[in-house]
């Protein structure tokens, strides 16, 4: 949600990194999120549960990503 949420407002994403202490949101809020970006028009949760289990692999797997670092590869792979 917090990378969802940071994507419509237009920041960058390169620096931001996800903060499990940090609540943002209502669950109303996240539910509509998740249903914008899910790219399925009238999604069951299951559709929804793959969608946002998906999403937080390859996020986890993107912070831990030295490749993905912007201190390692500073402005070569931008937006990578």
């Amino acid at each position: 949600f917090q990378y969802l949420k940071r994507f419509d407002q237009g920041y960058n994403l390169d620096t931001f990194c996800y903060d499990a202490h940090s609540v943002e949101g209502s669950p109303a809020e996240c539910l509509q999120q998740f249903l914008l970006h899910c790219g399925i028009t009238d999604p069951s949760w299951s559709e929804l549960r793959n969608f946002t289990w998906f999403l937080n692999v390859q996020l986890r797997d993107c912070e831990a990503s030295v490749f993905c670092n912007p201190e390692f590869v500073q402005d070569t792979l931008q937006g990578f």
